[in-house]
């Protein structure tokens, strides 16, 4: 008896519809890549949104992203459409993945340690991770239904198409089916029917896996419809029949090394073991009874199939393509026109304040870096000894640039220097192990608060040039901080590491730090509660500094306090004379766990759509410099977290549509001919190069590809040279955008090119 009527009998202990529920949902999980890989090459899908890795919302999508990478590897057939259900496979088939996992462990380990299942206790256990399964059912169903439907689309033959087309039509489930197989579901877990549940989830399961077959189904014809022929030119329609031969031998495309293996199995089995199912000019009915029962889940012969596609995405997945190190990224050629942008902006505003350009080593003395960071000095990355020297890599600019100014005896002096810094931290989202840091600091003796009022200025031309959206910096004071928790009772010895708890509160719940502050630091209740009733202020840095010094205040009583208020009235009005003190926020909460910070600190955080955090931060920090040398030298500075912009503003042209063009070519010089041709290709973009213009050259007989090289890469201009023009002594510019041509001599190509690009 079938597994889908033994459950249909509702008389199946839960543990036992659990494992058929399990072995079915694994099987999915393992044929649902490897199809949506098919869709991808079959679609000419854009497959972009599989290289960043880091980007992706589960761990477990960072994997798919990896595996379809592998799959995909070497295609030709990938393009450029652009298709949600294809950019969302990596967190959808990864979300599948995770709740797989969980009915796995709930069928093979919870279940089977706590024996026959009531319908309560563990059952509900049992409902709620099956709940999960069956929303990740529900789009990963939705999302290979869209995909079925592109590659319907993409199959070239007409007749063809519409022959397949009619069979999808009476053979896929709709998006309604399945959507009423999920509310059927759902709608027993309000009745408590735990056993039924997980039978309709069983039946959901039933319709994604039909689901998937008819998208393999339309991927396999639009990826092999070259070899789909009738008698001599193609496809024939006889009686409504469309006829089809397997072996036809046309010219292949080339596929992923992965997706090709998939399709020559499923040739195989169509050819050898299916053979009565596919005739060697057998109808495209026969062809798809074929395909589907190769794709059954419930089909004998299934487990072997999936064992072989399993070890094609496994092998694909795990060594087939080099892997990064966790908390690193590579920039795509797009990305990095992104990146070159953002940093010549940022060059451009730090020069604009007299800054001059500063680098240092990538690695110190371990002793440089030591003490400077509080308890972040852990996420150091120390290196092994050698040749007698502890070294680590710099974990920010600002102490190397200390240790730069000390050694070398310099009392004033206005740097920025944009380089990487390396932190041992857990990756995630947004936050790397390896990224860089675009730093302006100025050291020395200035007007008060002149350079704190500059640095903040600096960082609203740089968010306001960079067009990343809205923004809000917030901003405290040291020694206003300190204040607060000498005024709360915090003993003076526990001010850095208090510090280091409240600077966490904007990632976690005042509940949780006090907790911290309680347990693990020592403070007492009362203490803590104080500390909490501070932290809430927050508003208007007029409004609140005036709210802090009024009457009766506790801060006018702390000389410390009484000090940092006067410097941020200073700041404040300096702000608002310069019309950028909207963009500041008075926080108290702001701590800037950092040791060496002795007076105002502030931090940017972005607040658009795109979580990413802080992007920036910075403040002042007098006594750093003293630790390397005899003097003190009082100094401030900022550091702008690049990588997360990069991500705002990545997200941003996404939004908005927007063409990255990679190169900045203004010609290509095309020369239609041999391989014989390209001594002259050479010799006409060597005299554009010499006239300083961006130019390449290309050889090739077919017009076409010459034509699609330049729009694919956004060149303007196209010298053209065919037999005709070498014999005439002329060559031919095309304007790419308008399509016009003309004709001029050759020793006039270059100052008409001249003319027409400026």
């Amino acid at each position: 008896m079938a597994e889908g009527d033994e459950m249909a009998k509702s008389s199946l202990p839960l543990l036992e519809m659990c494992e058929i529920l399990d072995r079915k949902a694994a099987a999915l999980v393992t044929m649902v890549d490897a199809v949506a890989a098919l869709s991808c090459e079959a679609a000419r899908a854009d497959v972009t949104p599989f290289d960043t890795v880091d980007g992706f919302v589960y761990k477990e999508g960072a994997g798919v992203a990896r595996g379809m990478k592998g799959l995909l590897n070497g295609s030709k057939r990938v393009g450029k459409v652009k298709s949600d259900a294809m950019a969302e496979i990596p967190n959808v088939h990864g979300r599948l993945r995770e709740v797989a996992k969980s009915v796995h462990s709930i069928a093979k380990v919870e279940l089977n340690s706590s024996g026959e299942m009531k319908i309560d206790g563990l059952a509900k256990v049992v409902a709620m991770t099956v709940e999960a399964l069956a929303l990740a059912l529900l789009v990963v169903g939705e999302n290979g239904f869209l995909r079925a439907k592109l590659n319907l689309d993409s199959v070239g033959d007409t007749s063809l198409r519409k022959g397949l087309l009619d069979l999808f039509q009476k053979g896929c489930p709709t998006e309604k089916c399945l959507s009423n197989g999920y509310t059927m579901a759902l709608n027993l877990i309000f009745q408590k029917d735990y056993a039924r549940f997980v039978h309709e989830v069983n039946e959901l399961l039933g319709i994604v896996s039909k689901i998937m077959v008819w998208e393999a189904v339309t991927a396999f014809v639009a990826l092999e419809g070259g070899q789909l022929n009738s008698t001599k030119a193609g496809v024939e329609a006889n009686g409504g029949d469309v006829k089809v031969d397997i072996k036809a031998q046309k010219k292949k495309v080339v596929l992923g090394k992965g997706t090709r293996a998939i399709v020559e199995l499923i040739n195989e089995r169509l050819n050898g073991e299916r053979e009565g199912y596919c005739d060697d000019t057998g109808s495209i009915e026969k062809l798809v009874e074929g395909l589907v029962l190769i794709f059954d889940l419930r089909d004998p012969e299934f487990d072997g199939f999936w064992k072989t596609v399993k070890d094609i995405v496994e092998s694909n997945e795990t060594r087939r393509l080099p892997k990064l190190p966790k908390g690193t990224r590579d920039f795509s050629k797009e990305q990095m026109v992104v990146r070159e942008k953002a940093f010549s902006i940022i060059t451009e505003v730090f020069k604009r304040h007299g800054a001059v350009a500063l680098d240092t080593p990538v690695f110190e003395l371990r002793e440089t870096l030591t003490g400077k960071y509080g308890e972040d000095s852990k996420l150091i990355y120390d290196l092994a000894d050698q040749g007698g020297e502890l070294c680590s890599l710099r974990y920010d600019l600002t102490v190397p640039f200390a240790r730069y100014v000390a050694m070398n005896g310099i009392t004033s002096f206005k740097r920025y220097q944009i380089a990487k810094v390396y932190r041992r931290d857990n990756p995630a989202k947004g936050r790397y192990r390896e990224f860089y840091q675009c730093d302006f600091d100025i050291a020395g003796q200035y007007d008060k608060m002149g350079p704190d009022f500059e640095v903040i200025k600096i960082l609203t031309e740089l968010l306001d040039e960079l067009d990343i959206g809205d923004y809000e910096i917030k901003l405290n004071h040291r020694m206003l901080l300190d204040a607060m928790l000498e005024i709360c009772g915090v003993p003076p010895e526990k001010f850095r590491t208090i510090c280091s708890s409240v600077d966490k509160l904007d990632k976690q719940p005042f509940e949780q730090i006090k907790k911290e502050m309680v347990e693990e630091k020592g403070l007492s209740v009362e203490i803590a509660d104080k500390i909490g009733t501070f932290v809430k202020f927050r508003g208007r840095p007029m409004e609140l500094l005036a709210k802090l010094g009024e009457e009766g205040s506790e801060f006018l009583e702390n000389s410390s306090s009484v000090s940092a208020m006067k410097d941020l009235d200073n700041l404040f009005k300096s702000l608002e004379s310069c019309k950028c003190i909207d963009k500041v926020t008075f926080d108290l909460s702001l701590a800037r766990g950092l040791d060496y910070y002795t007076g105002v600190v502030y931090e940017v955080v972005f607040k658009g759509a795109t979580q990413v955090g802080s992007i920036a931060a910075g403040g002042r920090y007098d006594n750093l410099i003293g630790m390397y040398g005899t003097k003190q030298i009082p100094a401030v500075g900022l550091s702008l977290g690049i990588e997360r912009v990069f991500a705002i503003m990545e997200q941003r042209q996404k939004d908005e549509n927007q063409t990255i063009r990679a190169t900045d070519t203004q010609v290509q010089v095309s020369v239609l001919g041999s391989e014989d041709y390209c001594i002259l290709a050479r010799e006409l973009v060597n005299e554009i190069w010499n006239a300083k213009l961006k130019a390449e050259y290309m050889v090739n007989k077919r017009m076409m590809n010459h034509i699609k090289r330049a729009v694919d890469s956004g060149i303007p201009y196209m010298v053209l040279v065919g037999e005709q023009e070498l014999k005439d002594g002329v060559v031919k510019l095309k304007n790419i955008k308008t399509s016009d041509e003309c004709t001029v001599p050759r020793n006039r190509m270059v100052e008409e090119l001249r003319t027409r690009l400026n």
